[in-house]
C-alpha cells in the first residue's frame, strides 16, 4: 500500500534527481550534437556538458533557474489511497525546496509576492490520469522561464494542417537565443485550448532520440535556422521535435508548441 510519507519522499527524491542529473537520451542528444559541431557552437556544447557531469557528481542544480514542478501522474485504478494525493505532492516540493535546496520560484501573478516554497494557488502544477493496475506513477518537469516564455500557442483553422510546421518554426526564429539553446521542443496538436498545452509539455516526457517521419521533418526546419547553441549560430538549434495529439472538435485545430532548453529535466518513480 502506498503511503504519504511515501509520496513525499518520492516527490523529493526526483526533484532530486530531475534539477542534477539529466537523463540517458538527452545526454546522448547532446553528444552527439557536440561531435558534429564545430567553432562557438562546439565549445558551448562542451561547457554545457561539462555543467552536467558536474553538476550530477555533486548533486547540485545544473542551473540557477530550478524552475516550477510540473507532475504528470498515473494513478492505477486499483491502488487505494487514503490520504490527499496533492497535498503530499505538495508536501514533497516544500521539503525539496528546503533541503536540496531549490530557489523559490513560485509567485502571485499579480503581487509577485513569493510564497517561498514553490508552492501556491494551482501550485505545484498536477496532472493526473487513472490507469489500469495498482501502480502510480509520477513524472516531474522542472520547467524554468527562459524556455516556458517563448512557447506559444495557435488556434489555426482545420483547413491549416500544413500550417502546423511553419508555427513551430516561426515560434522558434522569434525566440533566438533566449530559451538557451540548443531546445527540445514539444508540440501538442489538437484536443483543446489548454488540452494542447498540456500535450506539447507531456510530449517532452518522451525519449528525445525517438522520433516519427513527422517530428523529424518538423525537426530538420527549425535547424535550417542555424540560431545553434547559446544563439551564436551552428548546425542544431534544436535536438528534437516531439508530438503529441489529441481528437478536437470539428471546428478548430489547437496546436502549442512548448519549448524546454537544453536542459530538459525531467525524472520519474513507480510506487505500489
Amino acid at each position: 500500500m502506498v503511503s504519504r510519507e511515501d509520496v513525499v519522499e518520492a516527490v523529493k527524491k526526483i526533484l532530486l534527481e530531475a534539477e542534477t542529473k539529466l537523463s540517458d537520451d538527452v545526454v546522448e542528444a547532446i553528444k552527439r550534437a557536440y561531435d558534429e559541431e564545430e567553432g562557438y557552437a562546439k565549445e558551448i556544447l562542451k561547457a554545457i556538458l561539462e555543467n552536467v557531469e558536474y553538476s550530477s557528481k555533486n548533486k547540485i542544480p545544473m542551473c540557477q533557474d530550478t524552475g516550477i514542478p510540473v507532475f504528470f501522474v498515473e494513478l492505477g485504478r486499483e491502488l487505494c489511497l487514503d490520504f490527499n494525493l496533492y497535498d503530499a505532492i505538495r508536501e514533497g516540493v516544500v521539503k525539496a525546496t528546503k533541503e536540496i535546496p531549490l530557489r523559490p520560484n513560485a509567485v502571485h501573478p499579480i503581487t509577485r509576492k513569493n510564497s517561498g516554497d514553490n508552492t501556491g494557488m494551482h501550485m505545484p502544477l498536477i496532472s493526473v490520469d487513472i490507469v489500469e493496475g495498482d501502480r502510480m506513477k509520477i513524472a516531474v518537469m522542472p520547467k524554468g522561464a527562459g524556455s516556458e516564455n517563448v512557447s506559444a500557442l495557435k488556434m489555426l483553422l482545420p483547413s491549416q494542417v500544413n500550417e502546423i510546421k511553419k508555427f513551430v518554426v516561426e515560434v522558434v526564429k522569434n525566440a533566438g537565443g533566449k530559451p538557451c539553446p540548443p531546445i527540445f521542443i514539444g508540440v501538442g496538436i489538437g484536443s483543446t485550448f489548454d488540452g494542447a498545452a498540456k500535450l506539447a509539455k507531456k510530449a517532452l516526457l518522451r525519449n528525445v532520440n525517438e522520433m516519427n517521419e513527422f517530428e523529424l521533418e518538423i525537426l530538420n526546419a527549425v535547424n535550417e535556422l542555424g540560431i545553434g547553441a547559446g544563439g551564436l549560430g551552428g548546425k542544431y538549434t534544436a535536438l528534437a521535435v516531439l508530438v503529441e495529439m489529441g481528437h478536437c472538435h470539428t471546428a478548430s485545430l489547437p496546436v502549442a508548441v512548448n519549448v524546454q532548453c537544453w536542459a530538459n529535466r525531467r525524472a520519474w518513480i513507480e510506487l505500489r
